[in-house]
């Protein structure tokens, strides 16, 4: 586990009230969106890419869509290197939801046609990180997240 409470962070982000709707601005996609539980944890670990690990966000792919096993799927975030390969792999989940094995295994899913070197998972309270080693079918839980 990677000791990283997400949830501490939320004075980073712009939020406002738009009638009854609370709203928060996405900075990659450019626009405002209603804040639900798991926008808020994809937001704080997205400003923990950009502000703490300088990924830049000309590198970042929020909820792009991909095709597994002819059925339509969409991951939360995509990290690349700089050479545009895809690098970090993050699924986020409310800070309610338990991260199990299910987690696991949609990430794993999702990872299927990406290949990425490294895996995230997050509820804004608890985070792993893993390092994929692809030849020998392993993996390894890292302690910090990689840097850009």
């Amino acid at each position: 586990m990677i000791e990283l409470d997400l949830m501490s962070r939320q004075e980073l982000l712009q939020t406002k009230r738009q009638g009854a709707r609370q709203l928060i601005f996405d900075p990659i996609r450019r626009k405002w969106l209603v804040l639900q539980p798991e926008e808020l944890v994809r937001q704080l670990l997205l400003q923990y890419f950009l502000m703490e690990k300088g990924y830049s966000k000309n590198r970042v792919a929020l909820e792009k869509e991909l095709i597994i096993n002819g059925m339509q799927k969409r991951f939360d975030i995509l990290l690349y290197d700089t050479d545009t390969r895809p690098l970090l792999l993050a699924e986020c989940k409310a800070p309610h939801v338990s991260l199990s094995d299910a987690t696991f295994r949609q990430i794993a899913t999702y990872n299927l046609p990406l290949q990425v070197p490294y895996l995230l998972v997050t509820n804004g309270i608890v985070t792993y990180c893993c390092q994929m080693h692809y030849e020998q079918e392993s993996y390894t839980f890292l302690t910090e997240v990689p840097a850009s």
